[in-house]
């Protein structure tokens, strides 16, 4: 039941939404070949336990970092801003973080949205071909569901660098005559797909039993 408006504390209504984002965030980090070691996503009293002081959300206790399963070196670090709008301020802080902690990826998980700036400012990180780190920004909106979940979105792989170069190599095919798909597609952005890597997709099929097509990330 939620609390009186007249009460401070996080509604059970908004503890269970940033619940679900929460473990929409985790789930998508999964996916991307990060190493999970602790059950907060999966449990919503574990969450409440980790994440709330004094019947409030706090958001710093949300943040979280993790690395790849193949690769410690590769760090990711999630964070959940309480400003509205998020800000280049907030974006030099996350940034010098990151720089600090040596890890080369970072999300932010936003309540309402980015300043114009702080946009392009993130725009041009991820363009600079000697970057050391870049940045993914999902509203939380966005992360409400999780859509690799539904019933009508196929089955998604990411390629490595070799299983992309024995694709080309099988059918004779240079990258560019892969069909594509949009860095900002949905999809794309929840696997954290980077320009020039490609998209492994089946699909159920009828006839064959299963259908595999490839796209290119642009």
């Amino acid at each position: 039941m939620d609390r009186d408006s007249k009460d401070p504390s996080t509604s059970d209504s908004e503890i269970a939404r940033l619940f679900r984002v929460y473990r929409t965030v985790h789930e998508m980090v999964k996916e991307r070949g990060y190493v999970i070691n602790h059950d907060t996503h999966t449990d919503l009293s574990l969450f409440r336990e980790r994440c709330m002081k004094n019947g409030l959300i706090v958001k710093e206790s949300m943040m979280f970092q993790v690395q790849k399963n193949d690769n410690p070196n590769e760090q990711l670090l999630v964070t959940f801003p309480d400003e509205k709008p998020v800000g280049v301020k907030y974006l030099k802080i996350l940034c010098q973080r990151m720089i600090d902690s040596k890890v080369n990826r970072g999300i932010i998980v936003f309540p309402g949205t980015l300043t114009a700036a702080a946009n392009k400012a993130i725009q041009a990180i991820n363009m600079r071909e000697t970057r050391h780190y870049e940045v993914d920004t999902f509203s939380e909106a966005d992360l409400m569901i999780n859509i690799t979940s539904h019933q009508l979105v196929p089955k998604h792989y990411v390629l490595s660098d070799e299983e992309k170069k024995t694709l080309l190599a099988k059918y004779r095919l240079k990258e560019t005559q892969l069909p594509r798909v949009q860095a900002t597609d949905p999809i794309a952005k929840y696997y954290g797909l980077k320009r020039g890597q490609v998209f492994k997709i089946m699909r159920p099929s009828e006839t064959s039993g299963r259908y595999v097509t490839y796209r290119l990330c642009f």
